[in-house]
């Protein structure tokens, strides 16, 4: 937001990957079409911009135009990979963009995908952390590898306006 929060997004009930879990604004995967895909990978991941701007609403209601494809920062992409439950039988390994965006929104939540939302302020995260740890609530798997790597470094740049200086769109990053 501009006031410098962080809008999280507890997943719903109903996910089959990690259900209840705190996670970032919102998820996506390109769908396989000349919109979205960007093949090969570009600078300016126009086409998984759009995918993001495509699940905001699908996701948290956030209509089309609320945030504008131009304020939407590509920073990097990561690999990773997380198993769900005893039997590992679940889980994900992909390869995920990472993009930033400052806005002020309006949610209308999607009950299939999202359960509640926060405004989190930057001081609030190694809470957030702290409560994880402690088994007080769940964070999704990329979203707690993101907020210790990167995440203070990026929020910080957000707030002095620096966000450029932070960005590697030329690294996969392995997590």
């Amino acid at each position: 937001s501009t006031d410098g929060k962080l809008l999280l997004q507890k997943r719903s009930d109903d996910k089959i990957l990690f259900p209840q879990r705190w996670t970032n604004t919102c998820c996506s995967h390109p769908l396989f079409n000349d919109s979205e895909l960007d093949n090969p990978a570009t600078e300016e991941a126009a086409g998984v911009k759009r995918a993001v701007v495509r699940k905001l609403e699908h996701e948290l209601g956030i209509e089309q135009g609320s945030v504008p494809i131009s304020d939407i920062e590509y920073m990097t992409r990561i690999v990773y990979k997380a198993a769900v439950g005893e039997d590992d039988q679940w889980g994900e390994h992909e390869v995920d963009y990472i993009l930033i965006a400052v806005a002020d929104v309006t949610c209308d939540l999607n009950p299939n995908e999202v359960s509640e939302i926060k405004l989190i302020a930057k001081e609030e995260l190694p809470v957030v952390l702290q409560q994880e740890q402690d088994g007080e609530i769940l964070l999704s798997p990329w979203f707690k590898l993101v907020a210790q790597k990167w995440l203070p470094v990026w929020w910080d740049a957000v707030l002095a306006g620096r966000l450029q200086d932070c960005k590697d769109v030329g690294t996969i990053h392995m997590l």
